[in-house]
């Protein structure tokens, strides 16, 4: 009976082995989504603690020093202060997820499909089994499923689960930091002076200072996160990881050029574009299928 059970097993259309291995995925997914992640590490809380200095400081200080007293006095229209506050509040929820959501982490008994165990393997640190292509982090502890690599900045890893919020939080950064930028050189060069102004605030008498530092912040942003955003993307693109490229072997194994609108839907979990750019949501894994299969 029992060689007659394997038979039928194996001779399960593949289809339907896909479809029960994705409704397992998504099952561990919701599961998982509202689980935070923590990584107990004092170096990585004091970089993510200079992130959001960062992020802080010109939250507070631009809004303060060009946004309010230009739109009081109606040099500026209120549409720019609001579209400053949602990015604003965009790249935050994008840098909370980010590192607080759990990027793939394996269980210590794992549930191995039975379509999928020829790509399983033996983790020689931690003796657990694991699919290929995921990684040991030394730093976490754990594996971690299509680990891209370990970020100090979000003091998490970035895998399988959350690489489509890190790559939320490149682009939302590079936004809030090129529209700092723009304000900081308008208040300079273009914005009306100002009439109704205490002199005897600190903001006031030390504005020069404040927006220097805040442009400066700015500059060193958006280039980090520009550059960090096109090596993603480029990765995402060709299907191969960070620590791929660094070990060498990915191009012979897994690298292939793939459309960039399923290489992002795959990465965020949805085919939907404008869902993409929203952070406060669930991610689950989609089926393989033919949708934006075009060479790129």
């Amino acid at each position: 009976m029992m060689e007659q059970a394997r038979l039928v097993n194996n001779r399960r259309p593949s289809s339907d082995v896909e479809q029960v291995t994705l409704c397992e995925r998504r099952n561990d997914a919701k599961a998982m989504k509202l689980r935070l992640h923590f990584v107990v590490d004092p170096m990585g809380w004091l970089c993510i603690s200079l992130v959001f200095g960062i992020w802080l400081y010109n939250s507070f200080f631009v809004p303060k020093l060009v946004l309010l007293p230009h739109y009081d006095e109606g040099h500026i229209p209120w549409a720019i202060v609001v579209c400053y506050y949602i990015a604003s509040a965009l790249c935050l929820a994008a840098l909370f997820r980010a590192s607080t959501a759990d990027p793939g982490r394996l269980p210590v008994d794992p549930h191995i499909p039975h379509s999928e165990r020829e790509h399983w393997e033996l983790c020689n640190k931690c003796n657990l089994m694991r699919p290929k292509r995921s990684h040991h982090c030394s730093r976490c502890g754990h594996c971690v499923r299509r680990m891209d690599h370990h970020c100090p900045w979000i003091n998490n890893c970035v895998g399988e689960d959350n690489h489509w919020l890190f790559l939320q939080l490149c682009f939302y950064a590079q936004v809030l930091s090129l529209f700092t930028l723009v304000l900081d050189f308008c208040q300079y060069y273009y914005f009306q002076p100002l009439t109704r102004l205490d002199q005897e605030k600190f903001t006031t008498r030390h504005e020069l200072a404040l927006l220097r530092i805040s442009a400066l912040m700015g500059v060193v942003m958006l280039g980090g996160m520009s550059s960090l955003f096109y090596t993603q993307m480029t990765g995402i693109l060709s299907d191969t990881t960070t620590i791929e490229k660094m070990a060498h072997f990915s191009n012979e194994t897994y690298g292939s050029k793939r459309a960039w609108q399923w290489a992002l839907a795959e990465v965020c979990g949805t085919r939907w574009k404008l869902l993409w750019l929203l952070p406060l949501r669930g991610r689950q894994p989609l089926q393989a299928g033919h949708h934006f299969r075009t060479p790129v």
